[in-house]
């Protein structure tokens, strides 16, 4: 992918908050495997896929890494809570930063209280 897609997809504020949420690669003992690959291309990859609606096997030859790649680490990713993780983080610093307007999601009617049409 063009490094100006990359950015858009994946800006650096963005992969700040991502890299350290990452599962860590762990070499297996007796050595062989898969190698490390740039996690930010993986990223990105998986954000392009889940963007533009594209099936994982045509994604672009230049996303810096190969479609099944991007697809087991979606799948890896998924199954340690990541997207949940990242979500948190995001509304976390959107918080911080005083642009989030936590208002129009609490509910003005007590959480127990009957509704209109339970009364």
């Amino acid at each position: 992918m063009s490094a100006d897609l990359s950015k858009r997809l994946v800006p650096d504020e963005l992969w700040e908050l991502v890299a350290p949420l990452l599962p860590s690669f762990a070499a297996r003992p007796q050595g062989g495997g898969t190698a490390p690959c740039d996690e930010r291309a993986v990223l990105t990859a998986v954000v392009y896929v889940l963007t533009s609606g594209c099936a994982w096997r045509h994604l672009p030859p230049t996303s810096g890494t190969s479609s099944a790649t991007a697809h087991r680490r979606f799948t890896a990713w998924t199954e340690v809570g990541l997207w949940r993780r990242l979500h948190r983080a995001v509304l976390d610093e959107l918080g911080v930063r005083g642009e989030v307007d936590w208002t129009s999601g609490i509910s003005t009617r007590p959480p127990f209280a009957p509704k209109r049409g339970d009364r």
